[in-house]
């Protein structure tokens, strides 16, 4: 069987914020990241894509917040990119541009000297796992996403979901808890059918001042009838509940940081055979000067589900394998200085 190779160039451009009323209890900032891609792929010529091998595309995010007063905030994120810029667009159809609102949420905060405390409701991304909390090119300094994660039949979505979130620390340690009206392994909108309760959280504690470690989880139905894999015969997807638990863990010292994820999910059905995967992967960056930085990355999955399509195993793969198949990803950044930075990846399927 041909195995795609690709080699993805990324150029990053952070845009200065633009703050008014900057220093004042009310105000309004907006921020935003905009980034470059060059990408060459033979995946690009195959059906259905059957296009250039290579291309040329964008991502923006901006991020609006309004403050109210000294506690209360709006904030949002909102996301600009052409099609294919995310590796699971590879392989598929169509050209463009695709907007996404990934967050909209009114926020409530206090602070004392003994801990802190947020309410959040709106739209939200998901509590679980700690990846999507610098799911920002000026942040992540890797191209693209860990396998677990990504927008459609992923265990993680990075869209929203609607609910309401509450995080809070006390003395060294830090929790959040989220209910939602869908599972982030597939997030509805207020308008759509098949919404169910879901809850989503986690905390963590830091062992050292260099090294935390942290646990997350969620809980909740996910399918709905109008899924790609709800089958005839499947039972009522209220009966079904999605769960996910995540070990996630960060240690800094110097000028190196490293950071993880190892996750767990099962997906259950009744007409095919449960869902279930075990992914992780790994970030090493180091800050070579204030304005500079070097980072590579690993990730293994390990997955048992003998009925459904292997194409959905890998999670941003471009090709079936069989069910023996292994992979890995390995990924490499750096940041040149802090407004521009110089990225690249190298994954293959074995």
């Amino acid at each position: 069987m041909t195995r795609p190779l690709h080699i993805l160039l990324a150029l990053g451009l952070i845009c200065p914020p633009y703050l008014i009323a900057q220093e004042a209890s009310s105000g309004f900032d907006l921020r935003s990241t905009l980034s470059g891609q060059f990408a060459t792929s033979n995946v690009y010529t195959e059906a259905p894509r059957s296009g250039e091998p290579v291309g040329l595309r964008f991502r923006s995010v901006v991020y609006p917040t309004i403050n109210l007063n000294d506690n209360w905030t709006i904030t949002g994120a909102w996301q600009l990119a052409s099609r294919p810029y995310f590796y699971e667009d590879f392989s598929n159809a169509g050209n463009g541009v695709n907007g996404n609102l990934l967050q909209a949420s009114l926020n409530y905060s206090r602070i004392s000297s003994k801990g802190s405390l947020l309410v959040r409701a709106g739209r939200l991304s998901t509590a679980f796992g700690s990846f999507l909390l610098r799911y920002d090119d000026s942040e992540n300094p890797l191209v693209d996403l860990p396998m677990e994660y990504g927008y459609y039949y992923t265990p993680v979505s990075n869209l929203s979901v609607a609910g309401a979130q509450i995080d809070a620390t006390r003395g060294k340690w830090d929790g959040r808890l989220q209910l939602a009206n869908a599972s982030p392994a597939n997030p509805r909108s207020l308008f759509q059918h098949d919404q169910y309760g879901n809850w989503a959280g986690g905390a963590g504690y830091p062992i050292q001042q260099e090294f935390r470690i942290g646990v997350s989880a969620y809980y909740g139905p996910y399918l709905d009838r109008q899924y790609a894999y709800f089958f005839p015969g499947e039972t009522n997807p209220s009966t079904l509940p999605a769960q996910g638990l995540g070990l996630d863990v960060s240690w800094a010292r110097g000028h190196w940081i490293v950071q993880g994820e190892l996750q767990h999910f099962v997906l259950p059905y009744k007409a095919i055979p449960t869902f279930r995967e075990q992914a992780g992967y790994v970030e090493l960056k180091r800050t070579l000067s204030p304005r500079s930085s070097i980072a590579t990355a690993t990730a293994t999955p390990a997955e048992t589900n003998p009925g459904r399509p292997s194409v959905l195993r890998l999670r941003q793969r471009s090709v079936p394998t069989d069910s023996n198949s292994s992979s890995s990803i390995t990924n490499t950044s750096i940041t040149v200085s802090a407004p521009i930075a110089m990225k690249t990846r190298w994954q293959f399927n074995t």
